[in-house]
């Protein structure tokens, strides 16, 4: 029998993060039993929470920045590409003054803590954190999206964000790190279980598995996205786990090789080529072009030999993640790019690229629909005029209404529906972070709608299914995609007011009747039965449609 060896699964280099520090106060040494020990107050836990969840609410890793610059930059890049690249970036700057939250959906907060063996903290550690958490929420401008189960069908909304993922681990040393995260529905619903077989362990069927499942991620969750692809594992948890460290780069530093004992390690070749897939598929950063993904990262796991799960994950363009530490030398938190205006170029609009065609939306819903039609999928608009806000518990209602015979509501009918959700408002402001949301949400109500003469055009973002694009051929409909992501560059820049039309009891899922300008958005679905999504080529030419 050979002798006992134990290798840590997932075995990471040196730190090489930047940290900045946010206090020495609240943490100590004592000595007992022979031995140096850091204490950690709970006041220590808690303001460490408060401040990773702020900072990453409003900014963003420099690399990221950097990336974004990039596309700007690549002549390979299309028109599309660079105008999303170039609103994110302004977003980011907009964001970087604490005002706005870069994204209106400001997320789960999820935290990993590992605590090492000689630090010692009082009460409970997971108490401590939320408290600082729920401070955050409390008192800035993020959005409250957790909701509590009354029943199996009933829910409220908890008003703090909490309860957070938080889930904390024993390790060696004199140590407590951490990674913070906030994440949005639209990146969370684009994470992927599959229970595969050795049969798929060949470069033609992974590549072929992988190029498939990338295609069928669509534009929900706001590209361009970090995405990671984990092959193995040791239960369908942990694959999925893994997915959701590497797509915020935890996992960076492993080895790039594996050994007998089983350790994870990056394939950084195949990352190579999945990245080059995700270039060829031609859906771009949201709305055709290069720029699907930024980077991807690889991680290939031990498994039972019975067992091949896969899992993907993605981190949207509000990349939203710090690691943090504390020792001896006080509490850290990963410096994030308080100034990315540095990143942002002198370029205007007419650099990018391609035509604008300027909506006005004052004018009655029939002229709208017939200047829309003018044009194909993947025209640039700017939207200026009024529209209304619904997504969807305002839908369920609706469609109540429809029900008991009392027929569409007039705004329906005579504005453009924009499925979105704001922030809080900051004081001065006429709203808070106002980003569209995931559209597919609303697809069941939309062939009922339109025939009942509402929701002609629809404006939020990610792929729709074919009802939707059947239901727009049937009845001259539109949806309109709008970029995901430039949340806080929307509320400060194209809407103008915001006042409540319906439904003020349901918080940021009222009706609201918003008024913009230069609102910008892409034709996806026109009402002769063309989906843009649906155009994108799939493996070896075959006409794969995303949307399904």
């Amino acid at each position: 029998m050979s002798d006992f060896q134990f290798q840590d699964m997932l075995p990471l280099g040196k730190d090489e993060t930047p940290y900045r520090l946010v206090t020495k106060d609240h943490v100590s040494t004592i000595e007992a039993a022979g031995r140096t020990f850091l204490k950690v107050e709970p006041e220590g836990l808690s303001l460490l929470a408060r401040e990773a969840m702020r900072d990453i609410a409003h900014l963003l890793r420099p690399g990221h920045l950097a990336q974004l610059a990039r596309i700007l930059e690549d002549p390979e890049a299309s028109a599309n590409d660079r105008f999303v690249a170039l609103e994110l970036l302004r977003n980011a700057n907009i964001a970087a003054g604490f005002v706005l939250p870069s994204c209106q959906d400001t997320g789960t907060a999820i935290v990993m803590g590992k605590k090492g063996q000689y630090v010692l903290t009082e009460g409970s550690d997971e108490a401590a954190i939320a408290r600082g958490i729920a401070d955050t929420y409390r008192t800035t401008n993020l959005r409250y999206s957790q909701l509590a189960p009354l029943d199996m069908y009933r829910e409220v909304n908890t008003k703090t964000n909490l309860p957070a993922q938080i889930e904390l681990f024993a390790t060696e040393g004199d140590a407590y790190k951490f990674l913070f995260m906030a994440k949005g529905g639209g990146s969370a619903n684009k994470s992927y279980l599959y229970q595969e077989t050795k049969a798929l362990l060949n470069p033609e069927s992974l590549l072929a598995f992988v190029e498939q499942k990338i295609r069928a991620l669509g534009t929900a969750a706001c590209p361009p996205y970090h995405l990671a692809v984990v092959v193995g594992g040791t239960s369908a948890e942990h694959t999925l786990k893994v997915a959701k460290l590497a797509s915020a780069r935890y996992l960076d530093t492993l080895p790039t090789d594996g050994n007998e004992l089983g350790r994870g390690f990056r394939d950084v070749e195949l990352e190579r080529q999945i990245l080059a897939i995700t270039q060829r598929t031609g859906i771009g950063a949201q709305f055709g072009g290069k720029y699907f993904c930024h980077d991807v990262r690889v991680i290939r796991l031990p498994r039972h030999g019975a067992s091949c799960p896969v899992g993907i994950a993605v981190s949207c363009s509000a990349d939203r993640q710090a690691l943090a530490k504390i020792t001896k030398d006080g509490i850290f938190l990963e410096a994030l790019e308080r100034d990315p205006a540095k990143y942002l170029p002198e370029t205007t609009d007419a650099e990018l690229g391609g035509d604008v065609v300027r909506i006005d939306l004052n004018r009655p819903m029939s002229e709208i629909r017939a200047e829309l039609s003018r044009y194909p999928i993947k025209t640039r608009l700017s939207l200026s005029g009024p529209m209304v806000v619904a997504r969807d518990i305002a839908h369920a209602k609706i469609k109540e209404r429809l029900d008991r015979g009392d027929g569409m509501p007039g705004y329906m009918k005579d504005f453009m529906v924009y499925y979105a959700g704001p922030a809080k408002t900051p004081e001065g402001y006429a709203s808070g972070s106002f980003g569209p949301t995931t559209a597919g949400r609303m697809d069941a109500y939309v062939d009922l709608f339109q025939a009942s003469g509402g929701s002609y055009v629809m404006l939020a973002k990610g792929n729709r299914s074919r009802a939707v694009t059947e239901a727009c051929k049937k009845h001259g409909g539109f949806y309109l995609g709008s970029i995901g992501g430039p949340a806080a560059r929307l509320a400060k820049d194209c809407i103008k007011k915001v006042e409540v039309l319906e439904y003020p009891e349901l918080g940021m899922e009222a009706v609201w009747k918003i008024e913009v300008v230069d609102f910008p958005a892409f034709i996806v679905v026109d009402d002769k039965g063309n989906d843009f999504f649906a155009d994108i080529d799939g493996p070896k030419g075959k006409r794969l449609d995303v949307a399904k």
